[in-house]
């Protein structure tokens, strides 16, 4: 999907209201921006309690894309959730029956991103789950 696809389909405009001027996710405001400490963000995205809490691998390739991802998918769902905060509870709690009553959180701590993704894209052409 085309980057200018991805940010009209609502894939976007969450991720890049936590961008800094360098184009990296900025760790503290999406912290702050889901009432979250650094330690539970870093939970939530199933990175190591440090890695956010020091600037070098908070801005590093791994940990940028995982937070990418996770807020890709919040952003997906955040329209039909009722807004970020309840997307963010879908994410970390709400069995998917596709994945065996995992939650998307599970998955993308288990790099398996890409496959929520697709499953979000199949449930919004109206498949079943």
């Amino acid at each position: 999907m085309a980057q200018a696809q991805k940010l009209q389909s609502g894939g976007g405009p969450l991720i890049l209201s936590y961008m800094d001027k360098g184009g990296k996710i900025a760790v503290q405001q999406v912290a702050d921006g889901f009432g979250m400490s650094k330690t539970q963000l870093a939970e939530t995205a199933g990175l190591a309690r440090e890695t956010l809490y020091r600037l070098e691998r908070s801005r590093g390739t791994k940990t940028q894309n995982r937070l990418r991802e996770m807020l890709e998918i919040i952003s997906r769902v955040a329209d039909w959730a009722g807004g970020k905060e309840q997307a963010m509870a879908w994410y970390r709690a709400q069995p998917l029956p596709a994945f065996g009553g995992r939650t998307a959180e599970a998955l993308v701590k288990d790099g398996k991103a890409a496959a929520v993704r697709d499953y979000l894209d199949h449930m919004a052409l109206g498949g079943f789950a």
